[in-house]
């Protein structure tokens, strides 16, 4: 899969774990959970779902099937539901955190289903999201102390805006990290104080 399209296929794969779903109502979704990073077009969705179809990922079904309704309209409408293999694929991309997942695109789609991905994974992705930018951010202040004095106005502004950018990104990501921190610290003494409790009525 190209690097593109397999970060589309694998949200897809990713809703339909929840339910079922019409194109129409996939579109809907996979822009309101991805909207921020990119737009999801037919034209780029329908390929997509032949794509998965043929590897076996989903099934595309008729309309009338138990659970989904029909939407109205004069043409039938196919409903697109998750194969066991598609719940092994997707499984397996949510427990990468190489490099590849703190990659714009990638980082996105993974953060879309922190929900879903074990606790130690979200930190390497998120430690590794921030190390990234972090040499991004050290990148462009030395571009722009290099070239300042070569640039005009209205280049210097979006020069500026860049770094702002990528420096509101790594606050927010540090108190990410900060948040994963002290939530899995605070399931681990629960955890612990429970161990200590059943012990102690032993």
């Amino acid at each position: 899969m190209a690097k593109r399209s397999g970060v589309l296929e694998y949200a897809v794969l990713g809703l339909l774990q929840d339910a079922p779903m019409h194109g129409y109502e996939l579109r809907k979704r996979l822009n309101g959970v991805l909207g921020s990073f990119r737009a999801i077009s037919y034209g780029s969705l329908y390929p997509c779902l032949r794509s998965l179809v043929e590897q076996g990922l989903i099934t595309e079904d008729g309309p009338g099937n138990a659970g989904v309704p029909a939407l109205s309209g004069r043409r039938a409408k196919v409903v697109y539901r998750l194969t066991a293999e598609g719940k092994e694929r997707f499984q397996q991309w949510l427990d990468q955190s190489g490099p590849e997942t703190w990659e714009d695109d990638r980082f996105g789609v993974h953060l879309a289903f922190f929900g879903k991905t074990d606790a130690e994974v979200r930190m390497r992705i998120l430690q590794g999201r921030r190390s990234r930018l972090e040499e991004r951010l050290a990148n462009l202040r030395e571009s722009a102390t290099r070239t300042r004095e070569r640039l005009d106005n209205y280049t210097l502004q979006l020069q500026q805006h860049g770094l702002d950018q990528v420096e509101r990104e790594v606050r927010w990501l540090g108190e990410l990290i900060d948040r994963e921190t002290a939530q899995n610290g605070k399931t681990t003494i629960q955890h612990n104080s429970g161990a200590g409790s059943s012990d102690a009525r032993e």
